[in-house]
């Protein structure tokens, strides 16, 4: 079973990105991190990517957003997270 690509928008100090990537490494899950500390240019073209959204972090699985911290733990809460992580592009 491949695993799903995982994209993760964050800032080095920001307590919902350190809590989301948590998360993903507690469950094993090889993520892309895009740092983006103080780079409007590519906050400006993630928050194109997230539908306007320019809080941090913002979460892509297979491509499609996802969400912040608090989505990402929902969709685990619900039992729903495993389902998008196994699957595969």
């Amino acid at each position: 079973m491949s695993q799903a690509k995982v994209e993760i928008y964050t800032w080095a100090t920001c307590p919902f990105c350190i809590r989301a990537k948590q998360l993903l490494s507690r469950k094993e899950v090889q993520f892309t991190e895009y740092g983006i500390d103080g780079d409007e240019t590519a906050r400006a073209a993630m928050a194109k990517r997230a539908n306007g959204k320019r809080s941090l972090p913002q979460i892509f699985i297979n491509d499609q957003h996802v969400g912040g911290c608090d989505d990402l733990h929902r969709l685990e809460a619900q039992g729903k997270l495993d389902m998008l992580l196994q699957s595969g592009v």
